[in-house]
């Protein structure tokens, strides 16, 4: 998807879609539909996404609504945020968590999505019931673990494990994946010691009873 037509943002209400103002809806729609269609998983399934109020008319967002719920995406019209002041920094490691359930709980919900507007740092942990977005990186000594799938707009560093409570069809994807460790439900895979920097995103995901990765396009 052309990033100068199309934007994903994070925000603590989840993700929001922000529009290049000099370019019309058709562009728009043609954008989002090629990036659905290929299957390259930019789009979470069970994703919530959110436009902001003045972006679109309402014929053209229930256009847009109605593509995303072809693909198990929701779309929905969201309050603009006020600026808040700039957080002080963790003195120590920032932890997000939620329950830990047995492998196989019904009441997880792989509809849930944690959305971290940060860099997650060597020493932090992130833990989530469902996927997890991280728009930054995830450096050497951090930790992401979901429940389902991870996606990282960064470098990914760390130990990052995708479906920690059984989910064998979860992936991770990140700009740069070099890290430490992956895992993918039960499965482990460690990084070679010398990895190149991919100039594409790329995803981890269980094929044939192992982890592999593959270049994507975002």
């Amino acid at each position: 998807m052309s990033e100068d037509v199309v934007k994903i943002k994070g925000s603590k209400s989840g993700l929001q879609l922000v529009f290049d103002e000099a370019a019309d809806f058709a562009a728009i729609e043609k954008e989002i539909r090629e990036k659905l269609e290929s299957g390259s998983n930019f789009f979470c399934r069970g994703t919530i996404m959110q436009v902001l109020p003045g972006q679109l008319v309402p014929e053209e967002q229930e256009t847009l609504m109605k593509l995303f719920r072809q693909y198990g995406v929701l779309l929905r019209a969201a309050a603009e945020e006020p600026p808040e002041p700039p957080a002080a920094e963790p003195a120590a490691a920032t932890v997000e968590p939620t329950p830990q359930p047995a492998a196989g709980d019904p009441k997880i919900s792989q509809q849930e999505m944690l959305v971290v507007d940060r860099t997650i740092r060597g020493g932090q942990e992130i833990t989530s019931q469902g996927s997890v977005l991280i728009c930054g990186n995830v450096n050497p000594g951090a930790q992401v673990i979901a429940g389902g799938s991870i996606d990282i707009r960064g470098t990914c560093r760390g130990m990052v494990h995708a479906g920690a409570y059984g989910d064998t069809t979860a992936f991770i994807i990140a700009d740069h994946l070099m890290p430490v460790q992956i895992r993918i439900g039960d499965l482990i895979a460690r990084a070679p010691d010398h990895m190149e920097k991919s100039s594409r995103a790329e995803k981890a995901f269980i094929r044939n009873g192992q982890i592999v990765i593959e270049p994507i396009e975002r």
